[in-house]
């Protein structure tokens, strides 16, 4: 297997640390573009070639009036669903950094949501805001239609916005190396000062740092995405992962902002009739 680099990732200890407290570990990063995965179903993500219509990653009415049906469509295609609901945008960068702490790269191992979410993304489109009502009238969907779901799949997409090499670029966990055991649910109240609050998870420290297995993909270009789970109800109730670790880590190749990372994520709801 072909390494990324060596660095350092922040989990959760195992000694029972509440919260998603730092707890640095060695871990080597995998080359994800040399290795075989077998794509977002098996092991939790998969690399996607998707040029997109964007001209201006800056321009939020444009991303929202463009790329939210781009990836509905790429969500629906990628998994099946009847429908696939994008709602909201996060950006990490320097600017965005300094409007909220939080939307800094996130460097510890979690994943988006916890047990029960589906909960949660019923209550949103039961009475949804502008940009939910968008999402369903895109897809042809109901609020009743969400409630009624036999399924759903949380899928999320990351793309690089900025110089192909950047200090804190993501890696995915391989969701097939991680037990349900290994995460625990910690709450988080109004995310970047958007009003969502949500349980997501923060995920231990193995007793083998090689356990888990890391994954990142090298000088990633604008046309390109990383889609990954975050959550799957039908997992849920098989008892097995249902969520994909990742993280930023720092590339020790790289100085601190020279160049800092500029990103873009959205999710998918997919919901299955």
């Amino acid at each position: 297997m072909t390494t990324f680099c060596h660095t350092t990732m922040h989990y959760l200890s195992a000694s029972g640390a509440d919260g998603p407290a730092p707890y640095p570990t060695e871990i080597t990063v995998l080359d994800g573009r040399a290795a075989e995965l077998g794509g977002w179903e098996e092991c939790g993500f998969e690399l996607v070639q998707h040029p997109s219509s964007v001209t201006d990653w800056s321009d939020d009415s444009q991303i929202s009036g463009v790329h939210y049906e781009e990836l509905e469509k790429l969500a629906r295609e990628m998994t099946g669903a009847d429908f696939a609901l994008v709602a909201t945008h996060i950006k990490r960068s320097p600017d965005a950094a300094r409007k909220h702490e939080q939307l800094s790269p996130i460097t510890f191992v979690h994943s988006d949501f916890a047990a029960g979410h589906e909960n949660f993304v019923q209550r949103t489109y039961r009475e949804p805001g502008e940009n939910g009502r968008a999402a369903l009238a895109r897809n042809g969907a109901t609020p009743e239609a969400v409630a009624l779901a036999k399924r759903i799949v949380i899928l999320q997409f990351w793309r690089n916005t900025g110089p192909a090499k950047m200090d804190f670029p993501i890696a995915f966990c391989d969701a097939r190396t991680v037990d349900t055991a290994d995460a625990r649910a910690f709450h988080v109240t109004d995310y970047a000062g958007t009003g969502a609050s949500f349980d997501a998870l923060g995920v231990v420290e193995p007793a083998d740092p090689a356990a888990h297995k890391w994954y990142a993909f090298p000088e990633l270009t604008e046309g390109e995405v990383v889609a990954f789970r975050t959550y799957d109800t039908d997992l849920v109730a098989q008892g097995k992962t249902y969520f994909t670790p990742h993280s930023a880590f720092r590339d020790p190749d790289v100085e601190v902002g020279s160049p800092a990372r500029s990103s873009i994520e959205l999710r998918a709801t997919c919901i299955f009739a």
